[in-house]
């Protein structure tokens, strides 16, 4: 699960060394717990209720897909009794003693190599002492099943224990003995693993008869591993050859089967409807059921084939499951973007439920190998570190956006915070819509009164001013005393900068107005708010080396704003906008106001007046007489006095044809 991680290792590496200290001493304790659950289920699903469950459904897909198919396994024969044949003999279950002692003669006779005899002798009958004489008779080792009550207390009891030991002691000297034939199964009934081997009980069967025959594998002396199930070719040839024990008590019958037995390893037991039958990892997918004299061929063949896959170690099982949390601390802190998230996320888990299936194709026991406990495990650290990372980036961003959005607009700061290279250390050149603004008579105001004071109402004012800016989508690049500069265009352009950067200009101007009507009675009365917008290039950027940076802009066009702004004092209007500006907005509240010659620049600028409250057709009339005015046009010079006449207090307009009047013809008014 661990694949696709170098790509982000030491991104996440440096994120994590900015969590950890951010993260909070309760939500790490959590966070710390939750991963040590986590890392408990990555390495003890199989014991876990419901992940166990889950982890057996995994097995037995497991085992179904890599289960070798074979044809019927020669060295082994299966003699069961069925339903029919308790019918036929007249006896209840247990079998005819006397039945199963002429088919131990029988099969003695035909050569069988070892006989395995799956019937628990725990009650007397009539026949017993012939089933004892054909037993002893016997030189093929012949073993019989043994429980006791410390191991089989539910199927058991004391008297039956009792007779079972007096009848194995009469087998003493003889060829016959006790073998274990208990299994083990799991939580869900399903027989999966050989049982473990206890004190105080014989072989388990499969084992004591290839001993007695001296093909055991030291490799089984301890196994309690796997069964490594066979799966048939062919549903009409299943894996292992059954013949009925009825064959074999038939003394005409039995002879013609020696080719059948001889060499072989026989075992006899029940076949009984609901009686003896166990769960295979199959039985999940074909429903059926197998009686354990199946169980015990299965065993035996395994260790016929030398066929002992051992697990996984402790060590290495803790080792993939450290790994399994690692990798999904590491993807829920790197915060990757879903192009990537989305295939490394694929990639775990699909190795996840992968790494199990190839192991158990390569011939390793998976069962206690977790497979779903990985994912459940992945899936807690994942979500675990992921919500702890974001908990923390939530936090700094709403501190970072917070502190940004003194300076920027909202919107602006949450792509900056989304894209941090947008205010890289470098200058762009770009075009931009530069606000300055600037208060009459505080420089006369701060010197009246106390410093207290004066700081109150200057930071009350550029506060009212920098909402105005932000509110209109602007950046205040800096404050100048009580002048405030701002611009729009940069980091990031809108379509509507233009229109946005005029309304802010102009509602500067009235929240000035709001402002010095606000100032206490008795301190020095406040000028007008002057507000000068330009549009053209700047280098914008931040500046000022890693240490200290301020995100600013620089230029003549910044100049040219301030020299508007400082206009508006000679020009007797409040808020002046260059031609280069007015012609990129889509508003029609503009009146022309002439050209003007600013300081520390040659070239005129012709500028504009916000004129909202101003009649359309009057603002539509300066338009037209403005030009023919300055070009001498008496006729239109008149016209505009008129117009002047009709709006009394407007006294940039009153300004506008002193102007004209004393320039020269087509002359513009110099402000140097």
């Amino acid at each position: 699960m661990v694949a696709g991680t170098g790509i982000f290792t030491s991104g996440w590496l440096r994120r994590a060394w900015r969590v950890i200290p951010a993260i909070g001493r309760w939500r790490l304790m959590l966070t710390v717990l939750l991963l040590g659950i986590a890392l408990l289920l990555a390495r003890f699903s199989w014991m876990t209720p419901v992940l166990g469950e889950a982890e057996m459904a995994l097995y037995d897909m497991r085992l179904l897909a890599t289960a070798p198919h074979t044809g019927q396994d020669q060295r082994i024969l299966i003699v069961p009794y069925t339903d029919e044949t308790l019918i036929a003999s007249r006896k209840r279950s247990p079998l005819d003693r006397a039945m199963l002692a002429r088919a131990v003669q029988a099969l003695d006779a035909m050569g069988a190599r070892a006989i395995g005899i799956d019937i628990l002798i725990d009650q007397p009958q009539d026949e017993d002492d012939q089933l004892i004489t054909a037993l002893r008779a016997a030189k093929t080792p012949v073993f019989l099943a043994f429980a006791d009550l410390d191991t089989n207390a539910g199927n058991i009891v004391y008297a039956q224990q009792e007779f079972l030991q007096t009848f194995m002691e009469r087998l003493k000297g003889s060829h016959a003995g006790p073998a274990s034939v208990r299994f083990t199964t799991d939580s869900d009934g399903t027989a999966r693993a050989w049982p473990v081997a206890l004190p105080g009980l014989p072989p388990l069967l499969a084992r004591a008869m290839l001993q007695a025959a001296n093909a055991s594998s030291s490799r089984f002396e301890d196994y309690h591993d796997a069964i490594r199930y066979k799966r048939p070719q062919s549903e009409d040839r299943p894996v292992f050859t059954s013949l009925p024990i009825d064959l074999f008590a038939n003394p005409e019958l039995a002879s013609v089967l020696a080719d059948q037995v001889r060499g072989r390893y026989v075992l006899i037991g029940g076949d009984i409807v609901d009686t003896d039958q166990f769960e295979t990892p199959f039985t999940r997918f074909d429903g059926q059921t197998v009686p354990g004299l199946h169980v015990h061929a299965q065993m035996l063949a395994q260790m016929l084939d030398g066929a002992a896959p051992r697990p996984w170690n402790s060590g290495a099982l803790w080792a993939a499951a450290l790994l399994v949390i690692l990798a999904g601390a590491i993807t829920g802190v790197a915060e990757l973007r879903w192009m990537i998230a989305v295939p490394v996320i694929l990639t775990q888990t699909v190795l996840a439920a992968a790494i199990p299936f190839i192991a158990q194709a390569r011939g390793v026991d998976t069962i206690g190998m977790p497979a779903f406990g990985w994912w459940a495990g992945w899936l807690l650290a994942f979500v675990a570190v992921a919500a702890a990372a974001r908990a923390v980036g939530a936090e700094q961003r709403r501190f970072a956006q917070s502190a940004l959005g003194k300076y920027l607009p909202r919107d602006i700061a949450r792509q900056i915070i989304a894209r941090p290279e947008l205010l890289a250390l470098h200058g762009e050149r770009r075009a931009i819509f530069v606000l300055f603004s600037d208060l009459e008579g505080f420089t006369k105001l701060s010197h009246a009164v106390e410093p207290e004071v004066v700081a109150d109402l200057l930071n009350r004012y550029l506060d009212e001013l920098s909402k105005v800016v932000l509110d209109h989508g602007g950046i205040i690049d800096k404050f100048v005393g009580d002048a405030v500069v701002a611009f729009w265009g940069a980091p990031i352009a809108r379509a509507d900068d233009g229109d946005q950067a005029a309304r802010a200009a102009y509602a500067m101007w009235q929240t000035g107005e709001a402002f010095r009507r606000s100032v206490p009675a008795g301190l020095p009365p406040v000028g007008r708010t002057r507000v000068g917008l330009h549009y053209g290039e700047a280098i914008v950027g931040n500046f000022g080396g890693e240490g200290r940076i301020q995100y600013t802009a620089l230029g003549d066009s910044m100049n040219t704003a301030a020299r508007l702004e400082s206009a508006n004092k000679a020009l007797g209007s409040n808020v002046i906008a260059s031609r280069e500006a007015v012609e990129r907005t889509s508003l029609d509240w503009w009146r022309p106001m002439g050209r003007v010659r600013l300081r520390g620049r040659a070239t005129p600028v012709e500028i504009f007046e916000p004129a909202p409250a101003m009649a359309a057709e009057d603002r539509a009339r300066m338009a037209e007489l403005l030009p023919r005015a300055e070009a001498g046009d008496a006729e239109a010079l008149t016209m505009l006095d008129a117009l002047t006449a009709r709006n009394p207090a407007d006294g940039a307009l009153a300004n506008l044809l002193t102007r004209i009047r004393s320039s020269s013809h087509g002359e513009a008014y110099d402000l140097a």
